[in-house]
């Protein structure tokens, strides 16, 4: 095996004190350019890999960014975190990642794991702690929370208006006609998803309809709570014309119950989502969903958290907004549909018996 080249060797072969090496790889003082440049073709020619542990401890940091999320294997997450590591190329800071599945005993011991970890910082993504507790955190590591407002002069916060993005969604199928709009909502008490739900209630009582909780039923953002909560619907028997789901995945689950049901989209039942991942534009048919561009939101955080290591204000541009995305899964109802009797799903199908 190869031995490990050395600085003192890197040094020794550019003409320069280690001193000098340490001092242009660490960034903390000036290097003349003719130094400079000696120091990088002899990091060349030696293939030499600076040590990242050493190097941060010489600057009392691990250079390393803890992320914690709840579904790693979620499309929505999936976006924000490529977003927060588009955001740290070009930093010195590698990230950590850790899901929580939605527990939230998971996530104060994932949290305290970081800290254990001595991560530099910290990104959370719609974690469901309470704001007393990460501002607890925050003061003793800098923390960037995205997808909720928090409580703390110490977090700082990354948040969309997820009501703004409810009633976009709720507009397009009043617009459409439809009267009898079901609710798949997301997990209980967190405020993205209360947010949604309350726009929803909102935009029918605008647009005067009663509210009636029967059409609503309980999700919790994965495809499987989408297609148990659709299966549920169907099986109260009520007449419902169009769903808004609370998110992109619940939507899958849901279209998936209705297919089974042999129920058709968009002819039968008219489907929305929330967040507009990738796949939304794959799916068949393609799914109609409020869009919030998350990687640009992670890149966002990732910049916040590394300013806020550095000591300095994370820069605060304009939020990029949310837009409905309008694809094949809605349809207008015709007019005499919208004002008499809505779509009524049909009956599950007997089953058959084994031949």
């Amino acid at each position: 095996m190869a031995s490990k080249i050395t600085l003192e060797e890197v040094a020794r072969l550019a003409g320069v004190s280690t001193s000098t090496v340490s001092r242009h790889l660490n960034g903390t003082h000036f290097v003349a350019d003719e130094k400079a440049a000696a120091i990088e073709q002899s990091i060349q020619r030696l293939n030499y890999r600076p040590n990242l542990v050493a190097r941060g401890l010489a600057r009392g940091r691990t250079l390393t960014v803890g992320v914690l999320t709840q579904e790693i294997v979620s499309s929505f997450f999936n976006e924000a975190m490529r977003g927060v590591e588009d955001g740290l190329i070009g930093h010195e800071y590698d990230a950590i990642f850790a899901s929580t599945h939605w527990e939230s005993d998971d996530e104060a011991k994932r949290l305290a794991s970081m800290e254990g970890r001595r991560v530099d910082g910290l990104i959370l993504i719609h974690p469901g702690i309470d704001d007393a507790t990460l501002d607890r955190h925050a003061q003793t590591v800098p923390m960037v929370v995205v997808g909720r407002k928090v409580n703390s002069r110490f977090v700082h916060s990354l948040a969309f208006d997820h009501g703004v993005g409810a009633q976009l969604a709720m507009e397009h199928l009043l617009e459409l006609g439809h009267r009898r709009i079901a609710y798949i909502g997301g997990p209980t008490g967190r405020a993205d998803a209360d947010q949604r739900f309350t726009a929803y209630r909102a935009a029918l009582q605008s647009a005067g309809i009663s509210f009636d909780p029967r059409l609503v039923a309980p999700g919790n953002y994965v495809e499987a709570g989408g297609l148990s909560a659709m299966t549920l619907l169907l099986d109260r028997g009520l007449p419902f014309s169009a769903v808004f789901c609370a998110n992109d995945d619940s939507a899958y689950g849901a279209m998936l119950a209705l297919h089974r049901r042999q129920l058709r989209v968009p002819d039968d039942v008219s489907v929305v989502g929330f967040d507009d991942v990738a796949h939304s534009a794959y799916c068949v048919p393609p799914l109609t969903s409020v869009r919030q561009p998350l990687r640009e939101l992670g890149r966002e955080a990732a910049n916040a958290v590394v300013a806020l290591i550095d000591g300095r204000k994370p820069p605060r541009g304009p939020m990029a907004r949310l837009e409905l995305v309008v694809r094949e899964s809605t349809r207008a109802l015709p007019a005499q549909q919208g004002k008499a009797s809505p779509a009524v799903p049909r009956k599950k199908p007997a089953a058959r018996r084994p031949s």
